[in-house]
């Protein structure tokens, strides 16, 4: 038996050296959309949707993905969307989406055949798309779980996909796709500031629409979600948020959504970040432990030195989120997010609802304090982990606690 210590690292990677994760395997579950497939040949609608694989990289399976007509195809591929819902409609709409993919190489964004084309115009289209596909075979009864994007439906090798609605593509994002000397990062940004969907900008990068051509590759989507959400925030911090006035005290807000319980914490000081998130005995990554487990990375005003090696892409999903709030009221502050999920917390859905439920909190008033005692004294009562515990785990709480404001000294 694996412990749950490495599955709570581990996620679904198969750092315990299995095949398969027997987790993420026992939620599998038969699909709606099966009845809809007649004689392999499909029709329906594209959300739009498209995943990538991140097996047998750089070999990967490109996914558009589709379902049947129903209310939900509007948003089934757009989390910003989902907030609220629960878990058990997250999941009904989303088994309900086919993947009929294609085996490519990476590299081959760099020259689109036909049919990358196709696929490319699919993530960049402003609404839903009439699809036609042929399948090679019949697709596998199974519901696909990850801890980095929201799960999917059945599979099956794609023969063909042909849309019979015209595709209508934003101008802008029309204009980085044809760009070829512009490099990705550039024109992820500019298109965020217009107003387009992180999660669509996820799928865009994904498959190789953006960037130098010489530079230009399908990325699996898992990647995808965490550059985006990585550089977006990174350019913020370093261009925007950097100038702005510190807040002149402690502020904390609040959001419970899929047993996911987040206080976040702004502090008086310059930008500086760090998620601590604790798995509750009986979640999915440790159903059979019987004590909490901790994990926590930051990063201080140099910035964050490497990737977060324990709070991966939620890192990145929910610092997006502190930072768009920091940015949209022009102040600075250093902030921590505590994340504590409980064991209704059944099934991974993607570090979408982290991103979602640090947005929904920064939405809402604040508590303030005017001690940064005062507020985890306070978080003291609301946290089922004792605080003693983040206070030895958190390396923000030390480092603040020990650092004098300019006013304290006079």
């Amino acid at each position: 038996m694996i412990s749950p210590e490495i599955c709570i690292k581990c996620k679904g990677k198969l750092l315990c050296g299995l095949k398969s994760c027997p987790i993420l395997e026992k939620n599998f579950s038969s699909s709606k959309i099966i009845s809809s497939i007649k004689n392999n040949n499909f029709s329906g609608f594209s959300p739009p949707g498209f995943f990538v694989s991140w097996n047998n990289y750089p070999k990967v399976a490109v996914a558009p993905l589709s379902m049947a007509q129903s209310e939900s195809v509007q948003i089934s591929d757009l989390p910003e969307k989902w907030y609220g819902l629960p878990q058990e409609k997250i999941i009904s709409f989303r088994e309900s989406l086919l993947r009929s993919y294609k085996i490519m190489s990476v590299n081959l964004a760099k020259n689109p055949n036909y049919e990358l084309l196709n696929f490319q115009e699919l993530t960049m289209s402003k609404k839903n798309i009439n699809v036609e596909v042929n399948l090679d075979s019949k697709p596998k009864l199974d519901t696909s779980f990850d801890s980095f994007s929201a799960p999917m439906g059945p599979s099956a090798k794609l023969k063909k996909i042909s849309f019979s609605s015209n595709i209508s593509i934003p101008k802008k994002l029309d204009y980085y796709n044809r760009d070829v000397d512009v490099k990705s990062n550039v024109a992820l940004i500019d298109l965020y500031e217009s107003g387009i969907a992180v999660s669509t900008l996820a799928k865009v990068l994904s498959s190789g629409s953006l960037g130098v051509k010489k530079n230009r590759k399908i990325v699996p989507t898992r990647w995808s979600i965490t550059a985006v959400d990585n550089n977006i925030s990174k350019y913020f911090i370093n261009e925007k948020i950097i100038e702005n006035k510190i807040i002149d005290n402690y502020k904390l807000f609040h959001s419970n959504y899929l047993d996911n319980n987040f206080y976040i914490l702004l502090l008086p000081f310059a930008f500086s970040f760090e998620q601590i998130e604790t798995w509750l005995p009986g979640g999915i990554w440790n159903a059979g432990a019987k004590d909490y487990q901790i994990l926590s990375d930051y990063e201080l005003t140099a910035g964050l030195k490497g990737y977060p090696s324990e709070t991966e892409g939620a890192y990145y999903a929910a610092r997006l989120a502190v930072v768009e709030y920091l940015n949209r009221n022009k102040i600075n502050a250093a902030a921590i997010v505590f994340r504590e999920i409980g064991q209704n917390y059944a099934v991974p859905l993607g570090v979408w609802q982290i991103r979602e439920n640090v947005r929904a909190a920064l939405k809402e008033k604040p508590l303030e304090f005017s001690t940064f005692d005062l507020a985890l004294n306070f978080l003291s009562t609301k946290l089922v982990v004792p605080i003693a515990q983040y206070k030895k785990k958190s390396n923000l709480i030390k480092h603040f606690k020990f650092q004098k404001r300019l006013n304290e000294w006079f």
